[in-house]
């Protein structure tokens, strides 16, 4: 029975995708809702960006149709802040709002699910010298990562297929554990997210006709989902006393969601040491050295997603290592970060190989807090 409502939930959210994102398409066009041109944009042409509307009706209308029978009590909670960080996602994608107000609808919707959903790191494990957790830090802590995970997925939305492609990679990992861990509810809810992108990218990366990107509502409501995987990926591995469970389970979360994180990390850090709002758009993430190199969009995301399943597997052997967990942690974080630069040294390389000298960088004084939105 089990095994027939996760496979479901994937058929479901899957066909419900892909019927849906042809109308959204004619839509988006009808009414002129596009993702406008502008130079720190990779696409030359007018896109429609609504293809979160339909990951949404996949992910959300399969849930609820196949977790019946399931613990839907956590679940409730979770699809209520889905639903709050579509609509603040959606009005971004039409109007465009302010950075502070999906910020703190971010937060809000972080607050519900750890607070009311009870999802929410209780034991890190060991990292940090750090086993139990008070209340209150459980609650911050799990705050913080659910609203820095959401916005890594966010900001890595930069070209076709990535940030679908990184997420459904994220997806199947802790769905495939979840199903063969006997957790039935959580395996239905990454493979709901995996139909609907699987879907999405159909679409995304190998249309012309009906070509669309997920915008904010999909990448939003992505992080968000997989934020509470990772969570409950490292509850449920707290007492290692079953034949799948984890060792080190932050370490492998870590790894599942490496690219995005580290990313996200070292763009803000950047960003940041030159005087800039982190917030502010540039053209300095890894998929666009990746760009400069190959020229196409599919082989940068190839390229991305192969380097995310090799570092997820370094992060299982990793996690084997007998030394402390935070050692192992701060090892893999490490090694995802050197991977990242590589593409920077390449194109160092490149440049300097046919005599081409990087002009001096100006500084520039220091900017606010930025509304508008990374960008493609």
């Amino acid at each position: 029975m089990d095994a027939l409502l996760i496979l479901s939930s994937v058929i479901l959210a899957f066909a419900l995708t892909y019927i849906s994102i042809p109308p959204i398409v004619r839509v988006s066009k009808a009414k002129h809702l596009f993702d406008e041109i502008d130079k720190r944009k990779v696409h030359k042409s007018r896109i429609p960006c609504l293809g979160g509307v339909a990951i949404f009706i996949g992910l959300s209308i399969s849930l609820l149709l196949t977790i019946n029978g399931f613990d839907f009590m956590k679940m409730k909670y979770l699809l209520a802040g889905v639903i709050m960080v579509f609509f603040i996602g959606l009005k971004d994608d039409i109007m465009v709002i302010s950075a502070y107000k999906k910020l703190l609808v971010q937060i809000a919707a972080a607050l519900i699910i750890t607070v009311l959903g009870g999802y929410r790191f209780t034991n890190l494990h060991g990292m940090f010298g750090l086993h139990d957790l008070s209340y209150t830090s459980s609650v911050l802590i799990s705050v913080f990562a659910i609203v820095g995970i959401t916005n890594a997925y966010n900001l890595i939305d930069g070209i076709d297929g990535l940030a679908s492609g990184v997420a459904i990679v994220a997806a199947l990992t802790f769905g495939t554990w979840f199903m063969v861990a006997g957790h039935p509810e959580y395996a239905v809810l990454s493979y709901a997210l995996t139909g609907s992108l699987i879907a999405f990218v159909r679409f995304n990366v190998f249309s012309k006709e009906y070509k669309l990107f997920m915008g904010d509502t999909g990448s939003l409501i992505i992080g968000l989902v997989i934020s509470a995987l990772v969570i409950r990926f490292n509850e449920v591995n707290i007492l290692y006393n079953g034949p799948y469970d984890v060792i080190a389970a932050p370490v492998v979360s870590l790894a599942v969601i490496i690219v995005p994180v580290v990313d996200t990390i070292r763009v803000f850090s950047v960003r940041i040491l030159r005087g800039k709002s982190p917030f502010s758009p540039d053209k300095n993430h890894v998929h666009h050295w990746l760009l400069n190199l190959y020229k196409n969009h599919i082989k940068v995301t190839s390229t991305i997603l192969i380097v995310n399943i090799l570092l997820i597997l370094a992060g299982v052997a990793i996690s084997q290592i007998g030394i402390n967990i935070t050692f192992k942690f701060a090892m893999l974080f490490v090694l995802g970060a050197m991977v990242a630069m590589i593409p920077k040294y390449l194109l160092i390389l490149r440049d300097r190989k046919a005599g081409v000298v990087a002009p001096p960088e100006v500084k520039k004084p220091r900017m606010e807090f930025s509304a508008v939105e990374e960008s493609r």
